[in-house]
């Protein structure tokens, strides 16, 4: 896979990364599909915390779409 685009995706994650490290949780790039999903985990207290959908979609993948914006969808797998 295209490795200019995992490295633009990893640093948007660490741009977010302090916030999410703030309330005890994290967040890990696993891989992109060939549809151009993006799967990450979910770690720490953001892996379990109840609003973690919101985390996921308002906060991690808008941040990714800006960066890489033909990203369609950026989903958690455990």
């Amino acid at each position: 896979m295209n490795t200019e685009l995992i490295e633009k995706i990893n640093i948007a994650l660490n741009g977010m990364r302090p916030f999410l490290q703030a309330d005890g949780g994290d967040v890990e790039f696993v891989e992109i599909t060939e549809d151009m999903e993006v799967r990450v985990r979910l770690k720490g207290s953001c892996s379990s915390c109840d609003i973690s959908h919101i985390t996921l979609k308002a906060g991690i993948e808008n941040g990714i779409k800006n960066a890489v914006p033909q990203i369609r969808n950026v989903v958690a797998i455990d």
